[in-house]
Order: structure tokens, then C-alpha cells, then sequence
């Protein structure tokens, strides 16, 4: 939970709204109106007619006051020093103007525009997590320093550049931060993040308000702010497109109009939105279509629940709002406002849980349920001599295969501890950080005694980690506390202080009662801690085993909190661990343990996991259990009957039911007859892939080499697992990053190959970083259409169709036409990719398939981008639509293989 800060609020009706007492109606789209307008190719970035045609802004703006709208949003979603750069203004200037317009066209209240940078953050781009944030607090001052009453983070696609931009604004400027992230029809972002992960991570950071807007019409985002609603701590927010765009007498227009916007709206109200508007598409009549369906709706309700409040408001000498002056004097008569205490969150919705996350995936642990969740520990160099080594080596790679070995073996979040005397702690813990993040979904528990460590890890984070440890002891509350509040981390606290660990259940609960205080002093909810109440060995502290397991019981009775258990310290100095290990986690479990850290490759503990979850009522219908136990032989009756052993798995702790879902018993791809005498190599080398390890993805392909033809490699390895890597990704287990680390390992060979093939030949053509392809056959350019500036989806598709091993000619952003088609005839490439994200330009795409199939007949084109469809392609006359990154590698497969 974000660090409590102080907000400046003058505007009575604006703090209402932050209390969940009233809706905040906000405008509707800008860009629609700027094309009707006549103006959209005035600028390449539109934001400067702010300052050349401050009429026209006005007007538009004042159409939205006039419609009800009581908030205002600026025309700066591209008003970032990326994007103006050589633009000949600052990113001050055009936010100062921009704020004037609004206030001259009468808007209530003033909300500073910031969308996103139009650059990818590593893993998959270049900008780091500390450019962006810089980028951000620029623009989040330049608002504030501008007028601004509030500031919107929107239209956001990557967890990590919103966190980013959150966390800029929220500690750049003492202004309420609202943030939406847009979502595609299968409910996540392109990165595959889930409206719950948004809502639990951004909230967690400090936002006032979080939400959903864009690439949807309001009855597709719906049952989405259905699933947000629980998980968000701040205000819901809601600004839907009308509907999707198509082509109608070569203009782009929307299907949903102002009538039907507003009674579809009515579900997402109902589902908990409180702040809501418009977006692509909608116009003032939509706005005043809300603004009726609101004034006629009671008042939302205000919920009660018991955690401290991430927004303490106080009201503010300097006039900010753009509210009237006799509300202003009303307001700041308050020294703080109501209904935004310590005992109140303004969602009647939130549901308190236990919350870790990852981008992609997310382990919630709600209040009042039984349900656990297992902690790998297997990424923790205490004991483990290889590990250390590889850290040590600097050999991550051997962490990464680690943590999928973990996933697979069912862990629910990975312990990832780096601490080896004489490393950079800090440093390593990041790296390794980012690393995992790029390759493995499941969320992390960031492991350190050094808060430095801890910071450097979270602050980069994509989602919400769960942060291990912080104790009873005075020092290390306050050194580790407040970067647990500054990131909306989860943490573990352990239940020893200065006096060491106690020998008792009653002493270890008043530590833990201490940490939880201290905790909420910090702005931290009790929800978000979980106790560790520290397992001793049996064999030399045997009677602590049962204070152990009293301490569990009495903290969750008393505090109500999450507990954690390292479960195999218990075992130290005893044979048959597993079997220890595996009695104590019952033993635990009935305590009210919630997460064990433990080996999950342990068959004996997944064993015992497994079960619990049919007890606790977690495996619904037993289902899990009957798909993995349903044929297996009990082992004992197996030791007992040797000759029936061999239709059990043999598993790591002794003889088990077989293996548990997720853990491969085969190869991962066909190997074919000519790859007969190398099939441990083949089979290693696509665990590699699906892995995204490339380092020894380029050590098996050069094996596979010594005996085979690289062609054969190709064919028969390569596609193959990019085959199955596709349909993980098309089953949802796989997403954006882990597609792009496992391509980025099949380059690996692929780069090997092609390096080995032009030594081979004399008269080899280079291609690396040249625009003339050596195989024009296989040559694509992309390139994103005139008048868009934005090129973060053309980008990743580059860099994927380059992994797949295609040619690629990248024209860039904002590609005329006329140039898109010189290329083409130059270069050969008879297939083009087409991008675009603004609806503004979707007419120049259109524009540009008529040109190239008049100019250049066989060559194609595919299009994709955020505003395009199916049914749009169709209609501008596309050969293809790509409705992902995943898609073009399809398309362009299936187009030259034919």
C-alpha cells in the first residue's frame, strides 16, 4: 500500500467523488472532433494545436462542459519529451496551454492528460523503468505547475510503464492521480495483464482512481470492470469507446451512439464504476447521454472497510481548481474532508485479500477463505552449492531454469533470494529480477535482509511482489516499511526482535501484533501482511514444534492475518526428510498455515498440498486431485508389492501417484527419425526454448550441427517448438514476454545457422542491419501509417517476425503512402504490415492498401493495431489481419510457405 500522502483538494465536489459519495463525470473523445474539425494533419503531434489553434480546443472543450462533464481532460496524450522532441515546444509549454483552454472553454475541474510514452520498457524495448519515471514526473509537475486539479494516467497496455507513471505522479505532485489501462476482448492487455492485476497493483501504488478505458464499447468492458471491482482499493473508473470503428463513405465511425452508450453504461455502474466518460469515438451528445443517466441515479454508497487510507486529503491555501470561487470558500473552511479516513475505502466493491502479482498472473488470498498458496524456495543459495556457484559465475540463466522447473511443478509464487557474501546484492537481485519477469509468469517474493536489495528490486517490478522479510526488531521496521508502502508491496514479518526468537507461541504473537501495528502506522492494510512465526529444527528444538504450530493458530485467531512457513528447516539433522517435511505441512496446514515455502519437485509435498486443497475446499469438485490421483497405486501398497512398482513414477522422496499436472513426462516436440541419435539434445534444446533460455539454446544448436544439416535443424527442431510455443500462447499460459523470450532463444540457433551458412559460402549477401534483404522472398516491411505516431505494436511485431526468422524492413512511424510503396518496389517484399493505434488514421491505411494493390498487384498487406478488427480489415480492403504480434508470425508463415 502506497506511503499516506497529503492531496490537493479545493474543489468540493471533487473531494465527494474521492470519498465515493458522488459520480465525476468526465468528457469524451478529442481526437474524432479534431479530424471533424479539419485539423488532424496539422500537426504530427496534435497536442501542439494547444498552442496554434487554442480556438479550436476551446470549442470542442466547451461542447463537453455544455454537455455536463465535470471534468475536463487535457490535450496532452502525446505531451511527453520523446514526442516533442524537434517539435519546437516543451513539455511545460504545451501543458500550460493546454490547461488554459480548458479552463477558458469553463471546465469544473482540469484533469492533466498523460498517456503512454510511445517507447517499450525492457525486457521487450529499451526505454529503463527510471527513463520512464523521469518522463512521467516531468509531465506530472508541468500539470500541476499548469493548474491541473487532477492527473489521468490513460490508455495504458504495459503494468510496468503505468506503474511508472503512477508512481511519478503520485510522488512528483500533491494532486489526486487517476489511472485506466485498455484491455483487449480476451480481457487482457497485449503484455497479458488482467484488469484484477491493474487494479490491484496501481491502487496498491497510491492511485485515487483505477480503471478501464479505450479499444472497447461499454458492453464488452462490462463483465471487465466486473473482475476489476474486487481487487481495487480506489475509485473505479470507466471511459469505454463507442463501440469499434469501421469504414463508412471513407470516413471512420463508431456504432454505438449516444442512447445506447448511456443504457450500457448503466451495467458498468452497477458493477461499481463511480467516475466514468468517454473515449474513441464518443462525443458530447454520449456525454450528455451520461450525465442524465447519472443525475438520475441515487448516490453511490460509501463502503466501510477497515483499512487505512491511502489518501488522506487536506485542503490547500492555493486555488488549483478550476471550480467556482463560492465552492472553493465552501470547501476550504474543511481541514480535511469526510468519508476518506483511516476506516474507509472508497469501493463498496473491494473485496481485502492477500495479493502478489506478477504482470501476467496473480495469487489473491481473500479475507475469510481457505485457500493456500504454495512458495517455491528453490532460488536461494543457503544450502545449494550449484546455485551459489551460479551466481557467483554470473549465470543467471541457471536461475531461470530454476524457476521453470518450479512453475511446472505447480509453485504458485517463486522466493527469489540472491545473497551471497562479496556480491552486489542490490544490483543482482534486480538483474535477476528482471530476468525471471521475462521469462517465468508466476509473481515473485523478493527475499533480502538488505532493504536496498528490496528497493531495487520492486522499484522495476512489473506487478506487486511480495517482499520477505521484515522483523520485530525497531531499526528494521523503519528501514523496511516504508519501501514496502513506497512500491504497494505485500510483506512477510518474521516474529523475532532484538531478543532474538522467542521460545514461545504467546511471545512470537506479540512480536507479530507489533510488525502489524507498525505496518498500518505505515499506511500498510493488515491484509497485506502475512507472519512468518519461524520453524526451528525438531531434532534440537523439539518442543518448539508445538509452539510453532500454537503461534500459527494464535495469530491467525487474533490478527486475522496471512501466515508463512519455511516448512523443511524442521527436518535439519533427521533422516527421511521429505517425510518430516511432508508430516509437518499437515500439521501446519491445520494450524491455519496459508503459504508454505518448500521444494514444490518434492512429489511427497505436492502429495500433501494437493490434498489439503480438497479439504480446504480449494479444489473445487476435487477435480485437480481426481486428474492427477485417479489411476495412481498407492505407494505404500507399491513397497509393499514391488512387481506393481513399475506402474508408478519413481519421484524425488519415494514412490508417489503419478506425476502431478504441469511436471513434462515426455518430449515437448515430435523428434523425427533423421534426429534419432540426438534425441536428449532435441528434446533439451525445446525445454530451452519454452524456457526462453538462449544461452544454451546456441550450445545444442551447435551440437545438432556437428552431425545435421541446419536446414534439418530448422524444420524438424525449430518450428516445431515455435509451433508449440504459439499454441501456449493462443491457450493463454503464455504470454507476450514469454512468446518474445523464446523466440528471442530460437534466434540464438537460427543466428548460429545463418553465421555457419555465410562462411560456407563465398558469395554470401550480408543482411544484418541492411535494408536490401539478401531473400527478398521472405523480406516484410512495416511500418506504421501516416499520421500515427505511435509504433509500440509495430515494433514487437519486428522484433518477432525477426525471431521467426524473417527479413524485415522497418519504414518506421508516420510512413506516407507513397513511401510505403517505393519500398516495396525497391526492396522486393511482397508482403507489408501495417500498424495503427489512432482512429484518426485509419484512413490513411486504407489509403495506403488501395495504393499498393493498384501500384504493386501480389504484393499483401496485413494490418493490425488497437483500433483494428476482423470486420475493419475486411472493409479497407486488407489481405490479412494480425490481431496480435503472435498473428503476423502466422500470417507471414502462411503466406510465403503457400
Amino acid at each position: 500500500m502506497a506511503t499516506p500522502r497529503k492531496l490537493t483538494v479545493t474543489d468540493a465536489h471533487l473531494a465527494e467523488a474521492l470519498a465515493g459519495r458522488t459520480y465525476l463525470l468526465f468528457d469524451g473523445g478529442m481526437g474524432t472532433l479534431v479530424q471533424a474539425a479539419g485539423l488532424h494533419t496539422v500537426h504530427e503531434v496534435p497536442d501542439l494545436l494547444n498552442l496554434t489553434h487554442p480556438e479550436a480546443i476551446v470549442a470542442i472543450q466547451r461542447q463537453y462542459v455544455e454537455a455536463g462533464a465535470d471534468c475536463i481532460t487535457t490535450n496532452t496524450f502525446n505531451t511527453n519529451r520523446l514526442k516533442l522532441a524537434n517539435a519546437g515546444a516543451t513539455v511545460a509549454e504545451v501543458y500550460a496551454a493546454a490547461a488554459a483552454n480548458a479552463q477558458v472553454a469553463g471546465a469544473p475541474l482540469v484533469a492533466g492528460d498523460i498517456g503512454p510514452t510511445g517507447a517499450l520498457l525492457e525486457p521487450l524495448g529499451t526505454l529503463t523503468f527510471d527513463e520512464a519515471f523521469d518522463i512521467f514526473s516531468e509531465q506530472a509537475r508541468a500539470a500541476e505547475a499548469a493548474g491541473c486539479d487532477l492527473i489521468v494516467v490513460e490508455t495504458m497496455a504495459d503494468l510496468l510503464e503505468a506503474k511508472a507513471a503512477v508512481l511519478a505522479a503520485v510522488e512528483s505532485t500533491t494532486l489526486p492521480v487517476f489511472a485506466t489501462m485498455t484491455f483487449g476482448e480476451d480481457g487482457r492487455t497485449f503484455l497479458g495483464t488482467t484488469p484484477a492485476i491493474a487494479a490491484t497493483t496501481l491502487s496498491a501504488l497510491g492511485a485515487s482512481a483505477v480503471g478501464l478505458n479505450c479499444s472497447l464499447g461499454p458492453t464488452e468492458l462490462a463483465p471487465l470492470v466486473g473482475e476489476l471491482a474486487p481487487h481495487d482499493r480506489a475509485l473505479v473508473m470507466v471511459q469505454p469507446n463507442a463501440g469499434l470503428p469501421r469504414i463508412q463513405d471513407g470516413e471512420t465511425v463508431f456504432d454505438v451512439g449516444p442512447n445506447e452508450f448511456a443504457q450500457a453504461m448503466e451495467a458498468i455502474l452497477d458493477a461499481g464504476a463511480t467516475v466514468i466518460g468517454g473515449c474513441c469515438g464518443t462525443t458530447p451528445d454520449h456525454i450528455a447521454a451520461l450525465r442524465a443517466l447519472i443525475d438520475a441515479r441515487p448516490l453511490p454508497a460509501v463502503a466501510s472497510v477497515s483499512v487505512p487510507a491511502h489518501t488522506p486529503v487536506a485542503s490547500s491555501a492555493t486555488a488549483v481548481s478550476a471550480s467556482s470561487a463560492s465552492s472553493r470558500a465552501a470547501w476550504g473552511e474543511q481541514s480535511e474532508p469526510k468519508g476518506l479516513s483511516a476506516s474507509s475505502v472508497p469501493n463498496l466493491r473491494y473485496r481485502p485479500a492477500f495479493t502478489v502479482t506478477s504482470a501476467q498472473q496473480m495469487v489473491s488470498l481473500p479475507e475469510g477463505e481457505a485457500r493456500i498458496a504454495v512458495i517455491g524456495e528453490r532460488i536461494n543459495p543457503t544450502g545449494k552449492k550449484k546455485l551459489k556457484a551460479a551466481l557467483q559465475a554470473g549465470d543467471v540463466d541457471y536461475l531461470v531454469a530454476e524457476a521453470a522447473a518450479q512453475q511446472r511443478a505447480g509453485a504458485d509464487i517463486l522466493d527469489v533470494n540472491v545473497g551471497v557474501p562479496g556480491l552486489d546484492e542490490p544490483a543482482l537481485l534486480s538483474q535477476v529480477t528482471h530476468a525471471l519477469q521475462a521469462t517465468v509468469p508466476l509473481p515473485l517474493q523478493l527475499d533480502s535482509s538488505d532493504p536496498a536489495a528490496i528497493e531495487a528490486a520492486a522499484r522495476a517490478y512489473a506487478g506487486r511482489p511480495m517482499v520477505n522479510s521484515v522483523n520485530g526488531k525497531a531499526d528494521n521496521l523503519a528501514a523496511v516499511l516504508p519501501v514496502v508502502a513506497r512500491y504497494g508491496c505485500t510483506v512477510v514479518g518474521l516474529t523475532l526482535d532484538e531478543n532474538g526468537i522467542p521460545p514461545t507461541a504467546e511471545e512470537r504473537l506479540a512480536i507479530a501484533e507489533r510488525i502489524v501495528a507498525a505496518a498500518e502506522a505505515r499506511g500498510i492494510p493488515r491484509e497485506d501482511v502475512a507472519i512468518d512465526c519461524l520453524v526451528m529444527a525438531a531434532a534440537t528444538n523439539q518442543d518448539e514444534v508445538r509452539e510453532i504450530l500454537r503461534a500459527v493458530a494464535l495469530v491467525k485467531e487474533r490478527l486475522g492475518v496471512r501466515t508463512v512457513l519455511g516448512v523443511s528447516n524442521v527436518s535439519f539433522g533427521l533422516p527421511a526428510r521429505p517425510l518430516v517435511n511432508s508430516t509437518f505441512l499437515a500439521a501446519a496446514f491445520g494450524a491455519g498455515l496459508d503459504m508454505p515455502i518448500l521444494n514444490p519437485l518434492n512429489a511427497r509435498y505436492r502429495d500433501t498440498v494437493a490434498t489439503f486443497r480438497i479439504l480446504n475446499g480449494q479444489d473445487t469438485g476435487c477435480r485437480a486431485f481426481l486428474e492427477a490421483y485417479a489411476n495412481a497405486s498407492d505407494p505404500y501398497e507399491v513397497a509393499a508389492n514391488p512387481a506393481a512398482s513399475s506402474a508408478v513414477t519413481s519421484r524425488e522422496g519415494g514412490a508417489s501417484p503419478a506425476p502431478t499436472k504441469g511436471i513434462p513426462s515426455s518430449y515437448p516436440i515430435p523428434v523425427t527419425g533423421a534426429f534419432a541419435d540426438a534425441v536428449e539434445t532435441v528434446a533439451h534444446l525445446a525445454e530451452c526454448v519454452l524456457e526462453g533460455r538462449s544461452a544454451p539454446v546456441a550450445v545444442a544448436t551447435e551440437r545438432l550441427l556437428e552431425t545435421h544439416d541446419g536446414l534439418a535443424v530448422i524444420n524438424d527442431v525449430f518450428v516445431p517448438v515455435l509451433d508449440v510455443v504459439g499454441q501456449k500462447y493462443d491457450e493463454g499460459t503464455f504470454f507476450l514476454p514469454q512468446l518474445m523470450a523464446s523466440a528471442e532463444a530460437v534466434k540464438a540457433g537460427f543466428d548460429l545457422i545463418r553465421d555457419r551458412a555465410r562462411a560456407a559460402s563465398a558469395n554470401a549477401t550480408p543482411t544484418e542491419g541492411a535494408h536490401v534483404p539478401a531473400d527478398a522472398d521472405r523480406a516484410i516491411i512495416v511500418a506504421t501509417v501516416q499520421g500515427d505516431i505511435h509504433d509500440i505494436g509495430k515494433n514487437i511485431v519486428k522484433m518477432l517476425l525477426e525471431n521467426y526468422g524473417f527479413t524485415v524492413i522497418d519504414l518506421g512511424r508516420d510512413v506516407a503512402p507513397e513511401a510505403i510503396v517505393a519500398a516495396a518496389r525497391d526492396t522486393g517484399a511482397r508482403l507489408i504490415g501495417l500498424s495503427a493505434l489512432m482512429t484518426t488514421t485509419v484512413g490513411a491505411m486504407e489509403h495506403t492498401i488501395a495504393l499498393v494493390h493498384e501500384q504493386l498487384p501480389g504484393v499483401a498487406v496485413m494490418v493490425g493495431g488497437a483500433v483494428i478488427t476482423q470486420e475493419f480489415a475486411d472493409q479497407i480492403g486488407a489481405d490479412f489481419y494480425a490481431k496480435d504480434a503472435a498473428a503476423s508470425t502466422r500470417v507471414a508463415s502462411t503466406f510465403f510457405d503457400d
